[in-house]
């Protein structure tokens, strides 16, 4: 693997022109203050209760996500060209989204093999002919980016179905401003406080009906759910309310909610609950979680689900191996961001590529997430990489793999001082009926172990603010 591209500096030791001035500002801050606003950051994180939960741990305790409080900065230039990319993705998967569950022209036309649509897990035949309103699928994403060189961005996945972390996104920033003012003063930040009003307006315009104010829910599975910080938050920063599938009920094909002044008309669900647990009579009936009879109301077009039932068949790491040739497909467009090179092991001679190269390359499982079920070749022993082997040779649909790629490193606070740390990006699209939405930045995951390339925080990784200059 070749040396990692750094974000601040050049391989002679050059400061970049958008990190000049943190980097003077780093050097005229002693360690000792460093060390304490970080300090600060953590107390404040643990005293309003942002912590996660990993699940299948014995045990399990809420963490704390590690908060990195060096910001990565991009530039205006930089950030454009990604923002352009990440709206023709986004644009591209509604598309195809449509297309799996109606008329299916993709799959005639051999571009994409049948066998991942129908036989993948998240497929949901009920969607079947089943219009959505202003035909959006994916009306929040976020969309997995990685950094190579100057300007080399990657999408590295599509998180289509209940994309998390924009609270640490917002919280990071607050937190930052609240710390560092005298480094913001320093610097034009473009701000991401707006998303709260973003996300709102694009919820509000997927009602299914006009003709009043639509009302709009976040639906939780409950305070065990180690995303719940996370969906609490978003409804008080909404003004929305935040229910349990046994605040709901359906009457009439039409969703209400209960409260202390009577039934209250729902329009828009902003669901954080996968679809198997959505409703008990048309999925798991074993499910506590859901609310009975929500898909009659949705399929008969009274109520609006964000994202739709059945997004899951556009984001496994499979059908984002055939990404670039959707956008073509469909728009007619080279992708403006492109994948990493992937070899689906599906396929023979991929996985005979794959067998013959494990120690080099970093193999996923297709519905694999979190840094779990994955091999990173070059950090692998002997016996783990045969015992992928034997994985792969046992269910190579079940896998793909790519190039160990050299993710790009930004200054990092750890003991020593500061030193550079692999990171990667997760920007946040909004897709409504009248516009599409993005704040300039997202949520920047940081591997904080040295030479580490995982940056999932069930794996140990941080977070850190990112920003996006404004001139």
């Amino acid at each position: 693997m070749r040396q990692a591209f750094d974000e601040m500096s050049s391989t002679d030791g050059a400061i970049r022109p958008a990190y000049e001035t943190l980097k003077q500002w780093l050097a005229s801050v002693p360690q000792d203050v460093l060390d304490h606003r970080r300090k600060e950051a953590e107390f404040i994180f643990r005293r309003i209760g942002i912590t996660f939960a990993v699940y299948g741990e014995q045990n399990a305790q809420e963490r704390l996500i590690p908060f990195d409080i060096v910001p990565r900065i991009l530039t205006k230039e930089e950030w454009r060209r990604l923002s352009k990319g990440l709206e023709q993705r986004v644009k591209a998967l509604n598309l195809y989204i449509k297309d799996v569950y109606s008329k299916r022209d993709i799959l005639k036309a051999g571009v994409v093999p049948e066998e991942l649509v129908y036989q993948n897990p998240a497929f949901r035949p009920e969607m079947n002919g089943q219009r959505v309103p202003h035909d959006l699928y994916v009306h929040i994403a976020g969309i997995d980016i990685v950094r190579t060189g100057p300007d080399n961005f990657y999408v590295l996945e599509d998180n289509a179905r209940t994309p998390s972390g924009v609270s640490y996104m917002l919280e990071n920033r607050e937190i930052m401003l609240r710390l560092f003012p005298e480094l913001f003063s320093m610097h034009k930040v473009a701000p991401v406080e707006n998303y709260a009003d973003d996300l709102l307006a694009t919820l509000r315009s997927l009602s299914p009906h006009g003709g009043h104010e639509p009302n709009v829910a976040i639906l939780t599975p409950g305070i065990y759910n180690s995303a719940y910080y996370e969906h609490s938050f978003l409804a008080d920063k909404l003004g929305v309310d935040l229910v349990e599938g046994r605040d709901l009920f359906v009457k009439d094909e039409t969703v209400y909610m209960r409260t202390t002044e009577g039934p209250k008309r729902v329009d828009v669900i902003y669901r954080r609950l996968d679809d198997d647990f959505l409703d008990p009579l048309a999925f798991r009936r074993d499910s506590v979680l859901g609310v009975p009879g929500l898909m009659s109301a949705y399929q008969a077009g009274n109520v609006t689900l964000t994202n739709a039932v059945g997004t899951g068949v556009a984001d496994d790491k499979a059908v984002y191996s055939y990404m670039p040739d959707i956008i073509r497909f469909y728009l007619s467009e080279e992708p403006l961001l492109p994948n990493v090179p992937t070899w689906r092991c599906r396929e023979e001679e991929h996985l005979k590529y794959v067998l013959d190269h494990l120690p080099e390359l970093v193999v996923k499982e297709v519905h694999g997430s979190g840094g779990y079920g994955m091999l990173v070749g070059p950090a692998a022993d002997k016996a783990q990489i045969e015992k992928f082997r034997d994985k792969l040779k046992a269910d190579p649909a079940n896998f793909i793999a790519q190039p160990t790629l050299a993710l790009s490193t930004c200054p990092t606070l750890v003991e020593k001082g500061i030193a550079p740390r692999h990171v990667d990006l997760r920007p946040f699209i909004l897709s409504g009926s009248d516009t599409v939405r993005i704040v300039p930045g997202g949520l920047t995951r940081v591997a904080m172990k040295e030479g580490s390339l995982v940056v999932n925080s069930s794996q140990g990784g941080g977070t850190k603010d990112t920003w996006v200059l404004d001139a």
